[in-house]
């Protein structure tokens, strides 16, 4: 089991909404994440003159958007930014607390960031071509891509998940035996079957598994799971197979019912429609069992 990190978010001015910094026990590194109606009061701060990196965030035609930058003074960068790009609401800048990071360490995070967020492919990066990752030392390699980690830790903690990768290797069968739960969903007029993993707390759709051929709920809610199909499609994750889609790869889903959308091709009571494989067990009666056993009722 990996071990747990502590995660110390303080609100600046006290609000949820305005600005933050993030730090984790024994990391270097310091984020500063502000609305943009905050930019000039977050680069009077000491940490927005260090070296860095940094992410502007946002939307363009209702799609999100990133830019991804590095320099050795952040305030500079993002100021010539405030005038150019008009589409960004959020800034974030990474920076380590006591500023020993270097033009070569920022310009490989910068690579590696960018490098990420296309592999993830959820969002539009204004970013033209990835930079080319400069040339390191295999030790400073090494605490940069150990940096970078840390990073990829901290963003979707503060709902920043455009860098976090949901496709997952095939779950082995050795892993489900061991550690994992098993569940299936079937559409049986459309001859559509479907598994899932509830493997290290994440809800995964397992490869092969076969997916309605489109979308065939509302698309009225640009919230709502239609998108997140449509994505799938788009990213070559359900491929076209005749009369239905597969599952080319295993994918985690933030729910059950965000999984059997997916597969169903509209809404769906993801607790009800998925079953524990080989009984009628419905999620939902599995999962009060389970905190049935977790907290058994006094005799």
């Amino acid at each position: 089991m990996a071990n747990g990190q502590s995660l110390e978010l303080f609100f600046i001015d006290g609000k949820p909404d305005g600005m933050l910094t993030a730090e984790i026990f024994n990391w270097t590194g310091h984020v500063l994440m502000t609305p943009r109606t905050q930019i000039s009061e977050a680069l009077r701060r000491k940490e927005a003159r260090y070296t860095g990196v940094y992410l502007l965030l946002g939307e363009v035609e209702g799609e999100p958007q990133a830019y991804i930058g590095e320099g050795e003074d952040i305030s500079e960068r993002i100021r010539n930014h405030d005038s150019r790009k008009e589409w960004w609401s959020t800034a974030v800048l990474i920076v380590s607390s006591a500023n020993n990071l270097n033009k070569a360490h920022v310009k490989y995070l910068e690579s590696r960031l960018i490098e990420q967020a296309r592999s993830v492919g959820s969002l539009r990066l204004e970013n033209g071509n990835v930079p080319a990752r400069p040339s390191l030392s295999e030790a400073a390699q090494s605490n940069m891509e150990a940096f970078l980690e840390y990073i990829l830790m901290v963003l979707p903690a503060l709902r920043i998940d455009s860098f976090l990768e949901k496709k997952r290797p095939q779950v082995s069968s050795v892993a489900v035996a061991e550690t994992g739960i098993e569940f299936e969903l079937f559409l049986k007029k459309e001859n559509i079957a479907a598994t899932a993993v509830l493997l290290n707390g994440e809800f995964i759709v397992e490869a092969g598994s076969m997916a309605r051929k489109a979308w065939i709920g509302g698309r009225e809610d640009k919230t709502s799971y239609w998108k997140l199909f449509d994505d799938l499609v788009e990213k070559g994750v359900l491929a076209d197979s005749g009369s239905h889609r597969v599952f080319r790869e295993s994918y985690a889903f933030s729910s059950t019912s965000a999984a059997g959308a997916v597969v169903n091709g509209r809404s769906t009571a993801g607790p009800l429609a998925w079953k524990l494989k080989g009984s009628s067990k419905t999620y939902r009666d599995w999962e009060t069992e389970q905190l049935t056993l977790q907290n058994p009722s006094p005799s």
